[in-house]
């Protein structure tokens, strides 16, 4: 069949097959781990070199430093406004529903073992101040960036060096262009390991059925239910809302990724599909430059699927545990995790990690209850990376509709379906496509 030769197509079939392996033999299934675990190594391989080329090709190709900045403040603007909707919007669905009333957990009962290495890194996360996150984002050495794989640092390398070589123009431009072909380069890797894609879906489906069952989220099903329910209110209307507003509609967005979808469906990752989302993007008509500086950044600074899974497993886990929050109580898990989730991604275990972290800071409620999330966290896990990923899609398109960076007729035409972009072809030529050349850069010093 002509839909199974397509990426999609295949990696569609891997869930299904991933799923039956799990159900028939699961000792089996759950042996194929490693196939999930190195495709999503071998993306993260590529994300650094590809993020630099990006934005130093779209900073340098743009010219006009103050827009640069001015994209920036508003890419930050937005991520502000929308994570504080989507706190609220946890907290509100929570105490709507209440998935955690009537568990009566005596959090006494529960095994701290399993969170004793969590607990650990969120004490590390509580403690670092603004100042120790600021200085985090900054490399101990220009390579150093690049080996610790934080896509922070890389980024603010990038961002120096294409402000760098806009300003060098003419001299700058056998830079400029090693860096575009080294782009070429990295995207054909890149072609090649998108082909693995549906091995690496099968092997983290078939891991996760096999181990935790078909039936594993019977206990806590009312809450990944929830959350998935919220995360699909947020994206269609909150979103949705967002999204008309600039001039596009939410549906037609979701089917013009739907492959990148499906892949971050099966891996649980968001990290498997930057490289090709953010060429996607370039396609829809947006310059390089927005794409190479809001989305990265998001990748960071913009969980807002995250961020509804911090404040509804926090009022779950108060719920479960019979404990009565105040306003106060919930203005304050409010404020901390607005903090705590920035530069969640590059910490391990981030979800649990983070959430103990918030936790902490609000001593009514056992910190202990997270043995109750921790079961299921995978399968949440599924929902938070496909909402931060529509998110970051969505906040590009609206910083660049803001910016003005974006040819809305050239969208429309690709979200109608009236260009075709096959995700096979559109990775193998990612090197060829927007990337600006080394003339028109010099052009525009």
């Amino acid at each position: 069949m002509k839909f199974f030769k397509t990426l999609f197509g295949q990696v569609v079939l891997a869930v299904i097959i991933g799923i039956v392996l799990g159900m028939v033999v699961p000792d089996f299934a759950a042996k194929l781990k490693p196939l999930g675990d190195a495709f999503i190594k071998l993306i993260k391989v590529l994300i650094t070199p590809i993020v630099f080329c990006v934005v130093v090709l779209g900073i340098a190709g743009a010219g006009d430093l103050k827009k640069v900045g001015r994209v920036g403040v508003k890419a930050v603007i937005y991520f502000e406004v929308v994570t504080t909707i989507a706190l609220f919007l946890g907290i509100a669905l929570a105490y709507f529903f209440q998935p955690g009333v009537g568990m009566n957990v005596d959090p006494q009962s529960l095994d701290a073992g399993a969170l004793s290495s969590y607990v650990s890194s969120a004490q590390q996360v509580k403690s670092q101040s603004t100042v120790d996150f600021l200085m985090k984002l900054i490399p101990t050495t220009f390579v150093n960036a690049f080996a610790g794989g934080d896509v922070l640092q890389v980024l603010l390398i990038s961002i120096g060096f294409g402000c760098a070589l806009a300003l060098l123009g003419q001299p700058g431009k056998p830079f400029l262009s090693l860096i575009e072909q080294a782009s070429h380069v990295f995207f054909k890797m890149m072609f090649f390991v998108v082909k693995l894609a549906p091995l690496g879906v099968l092997g983290a489906i078939a891991f996760t059925v096999g181990k935790y069952g078909v039936g594993s989220l019977k206990q806590l099903g009312y809450l990944v239910a929830l959350f998935y329910v919220t995360v699909g209110i947020f994206v269609l209307v909150v979103l949705g809302s967002i999204l008309r507003i600039a001039g596009f509609n939410i549906f037609k967005f979701i089917r013009y990724l739907r492959e990148e979808l499906m892949i971050v469906l099966g891996t649980a990752s968001s990290d498997s599909v930057l490289p090709q989302v953010m060429r996607k993007l370039e396609r829809m008509g947006i310059k390089d430059s927005t794409v190479g500086l809001v989305i990265p950044t998001g990748y960071s600074f913009n969980l807002d699927a995250f961020s509804i899974y911090l404040t509804l497993a926090a009022v779950f886990i108060a719920q479960a545990t019979n404990t009565p929050l105040s306003m106060s109580d919930l203005l304050t898990i409010l404020v901390i995790a607005l903090i705590t989730s920035k530069g969640a991604h590059g910490v391990p275990g981030s979800a649990i990690v983070i959430l103990a972290a918030t936790l902490t800071a609000i001593p009514a409620i056992p910190v202990i209850g997270l043995v109750l999330v921790l079961s299921v966290d995978w399968f949440m896990g599924m929902a938070r990376a496909l909402g931060n990923l529509i998110g970051n899609c969505v906040a590009t398109v609206v910083v660049a509709v803001w910016e003005k960076d974006i040819d809305k007729n050239q969208a429309r035409r690709v979200l109608d379906g009236e260009i075709e972009v096959d995700l096979d072809e559109h990775v193998e030529d990612l090197g060829q496509i927007t990337a600006p050349s080394p003339t028109s850069a010099a052009a525009n010093p």
